[in-house]
């Protein structure tokens, strides 16, 4: 097992949410039962709230139910057909909607209970985290590229959402997905939350690069359903620019682009975001496609052995960064929960949340500005006085 999966594994409780003082135990132990449980008044009443998005475009939001008919559920069978929740994001009027929630309840109070059970801090604390996006905006006019986004095994799509939101403003569609019995909690229109089917039981690169395999085909089906003519799954789908497609991912969500990118002709770029590629990149490569890779920092220098290996046979553009300070939750929005609710991180996490989330959008968005709309990207050229954390690894 690669080290980003081992490192995410061990630290599963305090890299997923912010759920107690127990996401800052010094070398990733666990506190004891009765520190667990306990929450300072002040993380009660700090309501949460996510960077402002850095684009000229408002953000707009919907959330879409799709069902793959064609496909039955890779890990509960009895389910029937294979269902999504995803969230699309869109360049929009301001202020013609309402604010769009962060998650459900219900899916918050799964997140709470599965990461840290007997875990005190309330529901809303997450739930009613202040977003930028707006349910029901009216959509601005134009074409604009699409990115699929896919987050981190165990973690909802809310985990994505100041990626999502800062990608939106900059002139993106973006599609947010939940991958179904893959995280703590996925709700569905019919008032279900279903929960981690999967948790617990993936322990050979077989089974992770399985699930990167079953990710791959969720993406191409989602892309599928907002393509299809003349009825596609979202009404504002004459948004998308369809010959302007990439993926980017969080931990699984990262890895699972490598198979998405080989399976997908239409998908024409890709960012993982510190996640080990259990699939490798197959030495015939991947077709010329562009990647970016961004991590965080070893103990003692060491890298990724799945990176090492599928680094040279990425046959396109491609870039290798490194973000001192980071750990593996540092490309999320959990460290602005962190930082809010007062809970100190690990000692070997120095970087404060609203930089991670900066750094982690100033990357990626130039990375998709360069691939997907042809716009030059000196950031991408080299290091950068103004981003000292930042280190060009390859």
């Amino acid at each position: 097992m690669s080290r980003l999966r081992t490192t995410a594994a061990a630290a599963a409780l305090l890299l997923a949410l912010p759920l107690s003082v127990s996401a800052a135990a010094p070398a990733l132990a666990a506190p004891p039962a009765a520190t667990a449980s306990a929450a300072p008044t002040e993380q009660v009443t700090t309501r949460i709230e996510l960077p402002r998005p850095t684009g000229p475009f408002a953000v707009g939001q919907e959330v879409l139910h799709l069902v793959d008919r064609n496909r039955p559920d890779p890990w509960v069978p009895s389910a029937g057909p294979r269902q999504l929740m995803v969230s699309m994001y869109y360049p929009a009027h301001a202020g013609t909607g309402t604010p769009a929630p962060y998650m459900t309840p219900a899916a918050a109070r799964a997140l709470l209970d599965g990461k840290l059970p007997g875990n005190t801090i309330p529901t809303e604390a997450v739930s009613g985290t202040r977003t930028w996006a707006e349910t029901g905006a009216r959509p601005q006019g134009g074409h604009y590229p699409l990115v699929v986004l896919s987050p981190g095994f165990t973690m909802p799509r809310a985990s994505l959402s100041s990626l999502a939101e800062d990608l939106t403003s900059r002139g993106y569609v973006v599609a947010l997905v939940d991958h179904t019995y893959e995280n703590t909690g996925t709700t569905f229109p019919d008032g279900r939350t279903l929960p981690c089917d999967l948790c617990g039981k993936l322990r050979t690169q077989e089974a992770w690069a399985a699930l990167d395999a079953s990710r791959a085909k969720d993406v191409s089906f989602v892309i599928d359903q907002l393509t299809d003519r003349p009825h596609p799954a979202w009404r504002y789908a004459r948004l998308i620019d369809r010959d302007r497609i990439a993926m980017a991912g969080h931990s699984a969500g990262g890895a699972a682009t490598v198979p998405a990118l080989l399976t997908d002709d239409r998908i024409r770029a890709g960012v993982d975001l510190d996640g080990s590629m259990d699939y490798l990149v197959p030495e015939s490569g991947i077709g010329g496609k562009p990647y970016l890779m961004v991590g965080h920092p070893l103990p003692d220098g060491a890298e990724d052995d799945s990176w090492i290996k599928s680094w040279p046979r990425l046959d396109g553009w491609k870039r290798w960064l490194t973000i001192d300070g980071t750990d593996h939750g540092s490309f999320t929005d959990f460290p602005i929960f962190f930082d809010g609710l007062g809970i100190p991180k690990g000692p070997d996490t120095t970087i404060a949340g609203q930089r991670a989330v900066a750094l982690t959008r100033q990357y990626v968005g130039a990375f998709l500005d360069l691939q997907l709309k042809g716009l030059p990207q000196p950031l991408l050229d080299g290091p950068s006085a103004a981003n000292p954390e930042v280190r060009f690894t390859r």
